[in-house]
């Protein structure tokens, strides 16, 4: 039962509901509008840093939250400025190079007392007025098999946060998609000479899909360090690979794509580390083989659904038609 508790807990654990929203970001990015971001982390790990270092310094939620936005959006316009005009290859370079940028600066020795350096900023520096301001009371709770902490870190209140979170991103996804706005960007993303030949700015256009995804992206860094220290190596390029994983997997230019492959990839990969813990003695294989076995078979796993379905779980293949 423990086992079938730790896979089924990963469908709504804070790290699944972080990578939604980091995907959500992306596919504003890349399903939206046909922007080629690899650099989702470098968004992920200023907020998370925004969110931590303003906690750490006496200010309130609402502050700390809205200085992770603003360097979103301030990352954002500086990556958008220079590369915009040029095509999709440059934006993506430049969001790959920023991002490994950011996370060097901030592990760096010389932004110790800011960032600390290369060991982070330890959870209890920045989530204790996050966790005081649940109405949850003391202690652990148990819904039906799974039982966690109503309040410190990986706690049933994350949990409940972090979801609303999600489901608001993609509410507001739903309603853009439909929009006069989220049209032009669909626009862009098929055949952007055409949008240009109606009137309409195109780099205008780009750069608040680019800001928008963004800032989603460092919500989705607060929600992915809240349950445990602020890392800077935990969100590097790795990171940016699982969410494009994420939103491939669920299906881009959709509305619960990002979020049902983030819930997919996550209980899949859960699933074959337990059972393989299970099944295989440690005389075997080691722990650590199983971690690294298990990315082997998901991505196996992954490589045949590009193959035989590409457009995802819930995509539609003619949403794949980028500029065509």
């Amino acid at each position: 039962m423990t086992i079938v508790a730790n896979i089924l807990g990963e469908l709504f654990a804070p790290t699944t509901a972080a990578y939604a929203l980091a995907a959500i970001g992306l596919n504003i990015h890349f399903g939206m509008t046909g922007l080629m971001n690899m650099g989702q982390a470098g968004f992920m790990l200023l907020g998370a840093y925004g969110f931590a270092i303003t906690q750490m310094h006496g200010a309130n939620l609402f502050s700390s939250v809205l200085f992770a936005l603003l360097l979103a959006a301030v990352y954002a316009l500086l990556l958008g400025i220079p590369t915009l005009k040029l095509g999709p290859d440059y934006l993506a370079m430049v969001t790959l190079a920023a991002a490994e940028i950011v996370r060097i600066v901030g592990r760096s020795t010389s932004m110790t007392n800011i960032t600390g350096g290369s060991a982070g900023i330890a959870p209890q520096d920045f989530t204790t007025r996050f966790e005081d301001l649940s109405p949850l009371p003391d202690g652990t709770s148990t819904f039906l098999i799974w039982t966690y902490n109503n309040n410190i870190a990986n706690s049933w209140w994350l949990r409940i946060v972090a979801w609303v979170l999600v489901a608001l991103c993609a509410f507001l996804c739903w309603r853009w998609f439909r929009s006069p706005w989220g049209r032009v960007l669909k626009g862009i993303r098929e055949d952007e000479n055409a949008i240009r030949s109606l009137g309409k700015s195109v780099t205008k256009y780009k750069m608040q899909a680019l800001i928008v995804g963004g800032l989603f992206g460092a919500l989705a860094g607060v929600v992915f360090v809240l349950p445990r220290s602020l890392n800077p190596d935990s969100l590097g390029r790795t990171v940016t690979f699982y969410t494009w994983t994420i939103l491939l997997l669920g299906g881009a230019a959709t509305i619960m794509g990002p979020i049902l492959g983030s819930c997919v990839l996550w209980v899949l990969l859960t699933a074959v580390k337990e059972t393989m813990r299970v099944t295989i003695p440690s005389t075997v294989i080691s722990s650590n083989q199983i971690e690294a076995l298990g990315w082997i078979i998901v991505g196996v796993a992954l490589m045949l659904l590009v193959i035989f379905r590409p457009q995802g779980i819930l995509g539609n293949k003619k949403e794949l038609a980028f500029n065509g």
